[in-house]
């Protein structure tokens, strides 16, 4: 199916400002290289044949400091290639390690997309462990296979921290590095494919994974737009705004240089990357600064990210920008070192690579690591020499290129000599210019790495399919079901569902078996899930498309049993169990059930009937403030839940979801603790054998009050309502 239509693709980069011009990268440490690089991919596997759509989802945002481009809902970047924002977490930008405990909410709004669309993707790529975790649950949801780009590591990250002595506990407050790592170990288990930039990346960080591994790996270095970062000497606009362009651009960064330097016509020194701790900026500064013969030789120039004020960046940035201008102080650098508050990414950032090349400068990587790398890409294929960390990515790019020299950064003796080296000899340089030049494009072009991309996923989505196909027993996921359906009858399990003439409930099975590809079946009940579980198929009971359990604090899918994560995080808010059950100890007349049927988000008693019993559990709760939902049923149940939670919270959040309407779901119930969940706008049946409790909702607009008792009273509630009718287009709508 794949080969007639192309692949539909989904990416997720969903931290940073995303956009598909003007990127503003080094906005801060969020806004780096594989934003762009995530675009760009997109950008080129949209003109593949292979391809028939690519959707890149990022999060809306919409904040006064940032850019009205991202809270646009979709920006069509071409007619198969479009970014799509979803909201979570509010609407204000945020750093990505604020953005956990909204990924779920991330999740839900994305399924809630796709259902709208009625377009489900072949594959997801996640990118970076944030996007990771949301690919990964759509995955699982709709059973597409997942691949994941990792670009930097927590665990790599940690050890280096550590060994700059910051504290574990200071890490984890201000990065949530630990649990950063066991996403990245979770997502490791459910990934068919990561794909790296290097061999390296492979087995020095994905390394020191327990999962390590579990997936697939596939090396595939990004490309460069040739086009864009063309050599020096060369003039190759399309057309005559093109060049304005580009010699505005020229003419714009030029300006700012000269604003810097005592003697602008020497060759620069050129530096561009974020400022992080990890780039090491201090240690080129320090090199050039110690150097007097260096400085003679050549001007410095540093574009570290984009900033107006330092006092307004986050604290790691502002060190990093407070050390590099104190180091300019104490090495006297004025006149030979620049550092502009900003620039173009889109124009000028070309430009730059192409000014130094023409003055016979170099481009510098002094990083203390890094898993790729292609700031370096850029600068070779303009024709400028590079210097370079000796780790990750450089390591490849220098062997591949044939260009370049390689150092310890820490060295700063031997960072300054290599820069030097390159400077003095005329040869050295046009060998490495012409090599990057020349080898860039052989071996690093957006065409090649494409066409691997699409081999690779091609082959990956065959190889699902064919898993799918040889299953003696496919089974379709829950998620591509759920997209499909636009009706499903959820039921209470005990006194509803069960409880009357087998053969009755024989008969539903067999209407909803028949109807399956139009009506949804689910369950709603006030049992623990594995409780539930046992005694549907105790009683020949299909399998339920969604089991609501524990009085709806539990929400669970189908054959894959899998929690709904999102209704978790949704329900947890200001839910605190301890501290409500040590209220209630000192209430005679309660009564802890049994461990076996409390939940993470249920406590459940034992309270007999008693004048105003109910009032002095309520006085008790709000008097210590807490949120919470009560019920009680049966004149014995007690249940007390996060104040979001109940059976029919539970139904309307699935409604929304997934996007099947209320008025389309047909919900049946026969005791107090279905009330919640019969009203409203959904279609509501009580059964024949019902409580006296459900008395006062005989007044209530779309409840039916069968004659028949459990089955045979939802059978009856079916027909009042004429769903199958509707779900299979022979009814009133």
């Amino acid at each position: 199916m794949t080969d007639k239509k192309g692949l539909y693709i989904q990416m997720f980069s969903i931290h940073g400002m995303v956009r598909a011009e003007n990127m503003e990268l080094g906005h801060d440490a969020d806004t780096g290289g594989q934003i762009k690089y995530v675009v760009e991919l997109c950008n080129i596997l949209s003109a593949s044949d292979q391809i028939r759509k690519i959707d890149l989802f990022t999060r809306l945002i919409q904040d006064k400091s940032c850019s009205e481009d991202y809270a646009q809902p979709i920006e069509q970047v071409n007619d198969r290639f479009r970014i799509v924002r979803i909201q979570c977490g509010g609407k204000k930008y945020i750093r990505k390690e604020l953005l956990w405990p909204h990924l779920d909410e991330f999740v839900d709004k994305t399924i809630k997309f796709i259902r709208l669309e009625k377009d489900i993707p072949d594959m997801v790529h996640g990118h970076y462990p944030d996007a990771g975790y949301v690919a990964m649950e759509l995955a699982s949801f709709f059973g597409v296979p997942l691949v994941y780009t990792g670009h930097s590591l927590g665990r790599s990250k940690r050890a280096r921290l550590l060994e700059d002595g910051l504290d574990i506990n200071e890490m984890n407050r201000k990065l949530k590095i630990d649990h950063r790592i066991e996403m990245e170990e979770t997502i490791l288990k459910s990934a068919e494919k990561v794909i790296t930039s290097t061999r390296q990346e492979i087995e020095t960080q994905y390394g020191l994974y327990r999962n390590r591994t579990l997936p697939t790996y596939k090396v595939l270095p990004p490309g460069i737009g040739i086009e864009k970062f063309y050599p020096y000497y060369q003039d190759t606009f399309l057309d005559s705004r093109e060049r304005e362009e580009a010699l505005y651009a020229k003419a714009s960064v030029t300006q700012e240089l000269n604003r810097f330097f005592n003697h602008p016509d020497k060759p620069i020194i050129l530096v561009l990357c974020r400022p992080d701790k990890r780039k090491n900026i201090q240690g080129l500064v320090k090199a050039y600064g110690e150097d007097a013969e260096l400085q003679a030789m050549a001007n410095l120039a540093i574009f570290a990210g984009i900033r107006k004020d330092i006092s307004d960046k986050e604290e790691s940035e502002r060190d990093v920008l407070t050390q590099m201008l104190l180091l300019m102080d104490k090495y006297n650098l004025y006149g030979k070192m620049a550092i502009p508050k900003r620039h173009d990414f889109e124009h000028e950032v070309p430009e730059l690579y192409r000014i130094a090349a023409q003055q016979r400068g170099v481009f510098v990587n002094p990083a203390l690591t890094e898993p790729f790398g292609l700031t370096l890409l850029e600068a070779l294929a303009c024709g400028l020499p590079i210097v370079a960390t000796n780790d990750g990515g450089p390591r490849d790019i220098v062997e591949n290129c044939k260009t370049g020299t390689l150092v310890d950064p820490t060295d700063t003796v031997a960072l300054a000599s290599a820069i030097k080296d390159i400077l003095v000899h005329p040869d050295k340089w046009n060998e490495f210019s012409k090599n990057g030049i020349l080898n860039t494009r052989k071996i690093y072009s957006w065409e090649g790495h494409a066409h691997s991309y699409c081999h690779e996923m091609k082959a990956l989505c065959h190889q699902s399919e064919k898993i799918s196909i040889s299953n003696s027993e496919p089974k379709q996921s829950v998620g591509k079901r759920l997209a499909k359906l636009d009706y499903m009858l959820i039921s209470d399990i005990d006194d509803t569902l069960l409880g009357g003439n087998p053969e009755k409930l024989q008969t539903l099975m067999d209407l909803l078996e028949q109807h399956s590809g139009q009506i949804g079946f689910g369950v709603a009940t006030g049992r623990i899930f594995e409780s539930a579980m046992d005694i549907l198929k105790a009683n020949g009971v299909r399998m339920p498309d969604i089991i609501i359990s524990c009085v709806g604090s539990r929400i669970s899918y189908g054959d894959s049993l899998n929690n709904d994560k999102g209704w978790e995080t949704h329900i947890s808010k200001n839910w605190t169990p301890d501290l409500i059950a040590s209220r209630l100890e000192e209430v005679d007349f309660v009564r802890l059930q049994n461990a076996s049927v409390q939940g993470p988000f249920k406590l459940s008693y034992y309270m007999d009937p008693g004048k105003d019993r109910l009032a002095k559990i309520h006085h008790i709760l709000n008097k210590n403030r807490f949120r919470y939902s009560l019920i009680y049923s049966q004149n014995r149940y007690l249940d007390i839940l996060p104040y979001r939670a109940s059976k029919g919270k539970a139904i309307r959040y699935l409604s929304y979801k997934w996007g099947i309407p209320l008025k389309n779901l047909l919900v049946c119930g026969d005791s107090g603790n279905d009330a919640e969940m019969l009203k409203g706008e959904t279609l509501g049946v009580v059964v024949g054998n019902y409580s006296p409790e459900l008395e006062t909702l005989r007044s209530a607009k779309q409840i039916y009050f069968a004659k028949e008792s459990h089955a045979g009273g939802m059978m009856e509630g079916m027909q009042h309502y004429q769903l199958i009718q509707k779900a299979t287009g022979g009814g009133k709508q």
